[in-house]
């Protein structure tokens, strides 16, 4: 009987450490590690403003503390349950173990210094990024808790929503599968829109702008369809969803990407006079989806300008002769240019990437006997884990044709001897 008892008194001790244990140690506290996020998003459109909520569902205080920096988004009107600190450039939330809610407002609308507005909203419709309301965060969590996150909006009446997300059951999931804690990002634009919806070489693609505004959704869709079966073959898989947006004034006269969506202007000509394209250019760079190292931004740049053309020869919707002249446009740019290597591509700079990008093309055909060209090193570049650099760009065209390449010599990269592989920069 004593043996009995104290085998007894062992094994539940056992099962009541096991119930107290941290939920990464044992198999069943596995599955509780996940929490969940819900954002919802109210445009106030009678003051330009988005009131945000953001609610944590959570069982055993998986998601520990969350933080934010204000310093680039007007955020103000902060409350939340749980602990809260508000500094001056940087809030901070540890939600309860059971979770709780963190709400703010922010002001939406932004002009650059160049002017124009690249965050906008106002009575009849609002055109901005998630992250212009929904500042980037860190976050501490139990080890291996992982967030599932979904959007929702509530609008005014007739009012409608356009994003990178799909809708499921009223909830729009929003996932990246690189991270563990998924905030919402890319375009979103709302209002009372005109929406075109068509499915492209296995691409989802969503065209939407303002009702009564001048953008051309139908010639999008119509451009599409010769551009995007040539970047499935040179980055199969990528963009299986593409959201674009578009408006009129005051909006900025240019085009910008973000994951998985673009905002272009409406007066931007789809092909431009010198066979230039907004549109196909922004569009490589949601594909690639990369950025680029400090003092590399020309090679970002030009992949997306040179392939813009690129896709527009190999889809016909310029001739080989029109390339050929655009080609010759972009060398005769590229005079202008300065230093390669500064911290942003200007548009000359971008230019000598193009020819320097073309040269690299030939002398990978040449060299490999037509086996390999440019299109080899995008796909390198795409699988890569590392952010787009000379370095790189030197070590996947030697492992092409065994040889750094003429093209990529110090001496042809204006202004880039300061950062040459081991330079230490």
């Amino acid at each position: 009987m004593n043996c009995f008892s104290r085998s007894t008194l062992l094994v539940c001790l056992i099962h009541c450490a096991a119930c107290d244990a941290p939920a990464s140690e044992t198999a069943s506290g596995a599955e509780s590690l996940a929490y969940d996020v819900h954002y919802t998003i109210r445009p106030d459109p009678s003051d330009g403003s988005v009131v945000v909520a953001m609610a944590v569902e959570q069982s055993r205080g998986e998601l520990r503390e969350v933080s934010f920096s204000t310093g680039n988004v007007a955020v103000s009107e902060i409350e939340a349950d749980g602990d809260l600190d508000v500094g001056d450039d940087r809030v901070t939330w540890r939600p309860g173990r059971t979770g709780g809610d963190l709400r703010w407002r922010v002001a939406v609308s932004h002009r650059r210094g160049d002017g124009g507005y690249d965050a906008w909203l106002h009575n009849g419709w609002g055109i901005f990024r998630a992250e212009d309301i929904i500042p980037r965060a860190r976050t501490r969590s139990r080890k291996n808790a992982l967030g599932h996150t979904t959007l929702v909006f509530e609008l005014p009446d007739d009012w409608s929503v356009v994003s990178e997300y799909p809708a499921l059951d009223g909830r729009n999931v929003v996932a990246n599968p690189r991270t563990r804690f998924d905030q919402p990002r890319g375009w979103i634009a709302m209002g009372d829109l005109g929406i075109r919806r068509e499915t492209i070489a296995g691409t989802r693609v969503i065209v939407a702008a303002p009702d009564g505004q001048m953008a051309r959704r139908m010639d999008m869709l119509a451009l599409l369809n010769w551009i995007l079966p040539e970047l499935k073959r040179v980055l199969p898989g990528s963009i299986p969803r593409l959201t674009i947006v578009s408006a009129d004034d005051p909006m900025w006269r240019g085009g910008l990407s973000a994951p998985a969506s673009i905002y272009i202007h409406s007066s931007r000509p789809l092909i431009s006079e010198n066979a230039t394209s907004t549109l196909a250019h922004e569009i490589f760079h949601v594909a690639l989806g990369k950025t680029a190292e400090p003092g590399f931004d020309w090679i970002v740049e030009g992949l997306a300008e040179y392939y813009s053309l690129e896709l527009l020869r190999r889809g016909g919707a310029i001739t080989a002769r029109r390339y050929e002249k655009a080609l010759q446009t972009q060398t005769q740019w590229s005079g202008n240019a300065g230093s390669l290597c500064a911290k942003r591509s200007s548009g000359a700079t971008t230019a000598l990437a193009v020819v320097i990008l073309r040269s690299l093309d030939k002398e990978l055909r040449e060299k490999s006997s037509g086996r390999s060209n440019l299109d080899d090193v995008v796909a390198g570049i795409a699988k890569s884990d590392t952010r787009v650099s000379l370095w790189l760009l030197d070590d996947l065209v030697t492992g092409l044709i065994q040889d750094k390449g003429k093209a990529l010599h110090g001496d042809a990269l204006q202004g880039c001897r300061q950062l040459q592989k081991g330079s230490g920069s």
